[in-house]
């Protein structure tokens, strides 16, 4: 059932994913430096392309930080009430 504290107490991903997408970065950008280093070109594209992605989803997270929060309803809004039909038009809830 929901209780209409979801908006308030859920938890955006976003900071999770901008340290994970930090530490990507990195580790591709220190395998594109060590394959060009010993003359690994497949590698190195390799680790170039999976740099290119993490940095753009650096760039896509830090967009979403930037823009805030999203509509959350209010106080005012209240919760949506529990199903009272169930399959077959009984409740789960009566014996």
């Amino acid at each position: 059932m929901r209780t209409g504290s979801e908006p308030s107490t859920a938890r955006s991903p976003l900071r999770m994913r901008l340290w994970l997408s930090v530490w990507g970065m990195i580790w591709a950008l220190f395998g594109v430096v060590a394959f060009v280093a010993t003359g690994r070109a497949g590698w190195a594209t390799a680790c170039a392309v999976l740099l290119a992605v993490t940095v753009v989803d650096l760039c896509v997270v830090i967009r979403h930080l930037r823009q805030g929060p999203h509509y959350q309803p209010g106080r005012d809004v209240p919760p949506y009430e529990p199903e009272r039909g169930g399959r077959g038009g009984r409740s789960p809830y009566v014996p």
